[in-house]
């Protein structure tokens, strides 16, 4: 199982790396797409779908992110779609995880495949324009959300149960505890103030003179609203985590696919970004 989980991140990196760090986005755009059709299509089989009607999921996916891109809608300023979408998240996960494992049945199976393939399609729209704003600034939202998970595991394994009286959502994901979101918290605050301290030092920018999430907060709305935001930002990164998790288990699954040999699936990998990357974008255009 190492063996395998080493080499499928060698391989992920090996494809990522290059295309993040070309000269012109249109690359790391193209391999973003095509993950993201990849989780498509693993929607489609969580919701108990066979291989055709998946397959096509994951085709109406790839089509309804290059029609966006042919589009222009990469270069654009969509601030009342980030708005909506970010609000719908918010409003939406807010209701699954009230209602929990036995809710969603529930929700009629177009009603979610539709549902999703346009949460998947808005997070390729949102991390490729966060990529045409800069390698800098999608770095920062990346950033974000992997530093929260790492910083919520460490302090889950080392406080958890300390402090609070129950555990985070124990009918959905019972290893998850109040102590590692508060963990995941705080690490991305000291990211943030981090961040935005070295890019002062650099001029007020960063690295590669691009701006970031950060400095595009404080720039726009001060320091205290940038903690804010992040911590916002961080907290429904645990929702998207959780709402996977929820579906997983209603569909009686451990992963999503085995399509990434010792890291599960696709959404396995990016359920906490798919709620943070819209909402960044939503955050940076107020």
């Amino acid at each position: 199982m190492l063996k395998q989980r080493v080499i499928t991140a060698i391989v992920l990196l090996a494809i990522l790396l290059p295309a993040l760090f070309y000269k012109t986005p249109q690359p790391f755009c193209a391999v973003a797409l095509l993950l993201i059709a990849a989780g498509a299509w693993e929607w489609g089989r969580l919701n108990g779908y066979g291989q055709g009607v998946s397959t096509g999921l994951g085709l109406a996916c790839v089509a309804a992110c290059a029609l966006s891109w042919y589009g222009g809608l990469l270069e654009k300023p969509l601030p009342m779609l980030w708005a909506a979408g970010g609000a719908v998240w918010v409003l939406a996960g807010g209701w699954l995880l009230r209602n929990g494992v036995a809710g969603w049945p529930r929700i009629p199976k177009v009603l979610r495949l539709v549902a999703g393939l346009v949460a998947l399609w808005l997070a390729w729209l949102a991390v490729a324009q966060a990529r045409v704003v800069g390698i800098n600034f999608l770095l920062s939202v990346l950033l974000l959300v992997w530093v929260a998970d790492i910083f919520a595991y460490f302090a889950g394994r080392t406080f958890g149960g300390r402090f609070s009286k129950g555990k985070l959502a124990p009918s959905i994901s019972p290893g998850k505890s109040w102590e590692g979101v508060w963990g995941g918290m705080a690490g991305v605050v000291a990211l943030s103030l981090a961040w935005v301290y070295a890019g002062a030092a650099a001029g007020g920018v960063g690295f590669w003179g691009e701006a970031t999430l950060y400095s595009r907060l404080v720039a726009n709305h001060g320091l205290l609203i940038m903690l804010l935001a992040v911590i916002f930002l961080a907290a429904m990164s645990v929702v998207g985590d959780l709402v996977e998790s929820l579906i997983k288990r209603s569909a009686g699954v451990k992963d999503s696919s085995g399509l990434l040999p010792g890291h599960g699936g696709v959404l396995d990998r990016v359920d906490a970004l798919l709620p943070t990357l819209p909402l960044a974008m939503m955050l940076v255009s107020l």
